[in-house]
């Protein structure tokens, strides 16, 4: 009895020790199960980070800028073996160095065939375009200028000495004071093309300054200030001016009603290395289209009802 109890008690506990051992592989299982699908779903994020890796330098247009700068922040967030700096300068510097291999890539405000001409023109053909968006530019002026619009021969006799005082056009008397953008500057260039319709020389008494946030500043202190900024600058501390009666808005420049806008380039060097083409196609992506792009007052190029050329000339899609 003694010995048939034994080998009782000696069964049941391999049972229960099978039974144990068949818990835990279906623990396994699942916890494997699990770890799997955490696996699945994280890695496409944690490969595409691991395998990307480098370096990104972007000069040039500083209308441009605060889009690429949070375009980075994102890609950077989603991708850490890439790091991405973003400078200004302006649309002619950046296409300089971007057609000199200096920068990785050239943000610019104008086509790299209007700004790059004559002997730099060979240059041009070496470089690959990346249309992002669509930037509007506004004259903007001091808030107690006392001007809600002006016409275009209003803007080119301020902007070439003939007219100045805010009086001679309605506003307030007060000495106008021109904040220019230098020649190599995109936002200039598209302001003289589209709002001017000429280009201007700097007349005495201006100031220049090489940056649109610092424009912004230079306006909402100085006054009788007038000058120019993308849409993406605006707020209150600038007024913003219409033109020839229209505002400078997203739903008219998306129509064509209002002219003084311009494609945001980022160009390259022939085609990009891997982990720029991957960052320039993040920015093309829905995510920073109707994000970033919009937040930040910029059009996605998308959404244009019209088309403009490298010469100038619009056209309806």
């Amino acid at each position: 009895m003694q010995f048939r109890k034994s080998w009782i008690m000696a069964l049941a506990l391999t049972s229960v020790v099978a039974l144990s051992a068949c818990g835990n592989g279906g623990n396994n299982a699942a916890t494997n199960n699990g770890g799997t699908n955490a696996a699945a779903t994280n890695t496409p994020t944690e490969s595409s980070g691991a395998k990307l890796s480098g370096s990104i330098l972007a000069s040039g247009s500083t209308a441009l800028q605060p889009l690429v700068e949070m375009a980075a922040e994102g890609f950077m967030d989603a991708n850490a073996g890439v790091d991405i700096q973003v400078q200004g300068g302006g649309s002619g510097t950046g296409l300089t160095q971007v057609a000199e291999k200096q920068v990785d890539i050239g943000n610019s405000d104008v086509f790299a065939e209007e700004k790059l001409k004559d002997a730099d023109a060979e240059k041009a053909k070496s470089l690959v375009d990346h249309q992002v968006a669509v930037v509007a530019i506004a004259a903007v002026s001091n808030p107690k200028a006392g001007v809600d619009s002006l016409t275009k021969q209003q803007l080119v006799d301020i902007f070439t000495g003939k007219i100045k005082n805010w009086s001679e056009v309605g506003g307030a008397d007060q000495a106008i004071q021109i904040i220019n953008r230098p020649a190599s500057s995109g936002t200039r260039a598209t302001f003289e093309s589209f709002a001017l319709g000429t280009k201007t020389e700097d007349q005495e008494g201006s100031i220049q300054e090489d940056s649109s946030g610092t424009v912004k500043k230079m306006i909402g202190e100085t006054p009788g200030a007038i000058g120019y900024l993308a849409l993406s600058y605006l707020d209150e501390t600038v007024k913003t001016l219409n033109y020839e009666g229209v505002e400078p808005s997203v739903d008219n420049v998306i129509s064509g009603k209002y002219p003084v806008w311009a494609y945001e380039h980022m160009y390259t060097n022939g085609e990009p290395a891997e982990h720029v083409k991957a960052f320039l196609d993040y920015i093309m992506t829905d995510e920073v289209q109707n994000g970033d792009v919009v937040e930040l007052g910029y059009i996605p190029a998308s959404k244009m009802q019209v088309s403009r050329d490298v010469e100038g000339k619009v056209s309806t899609k």
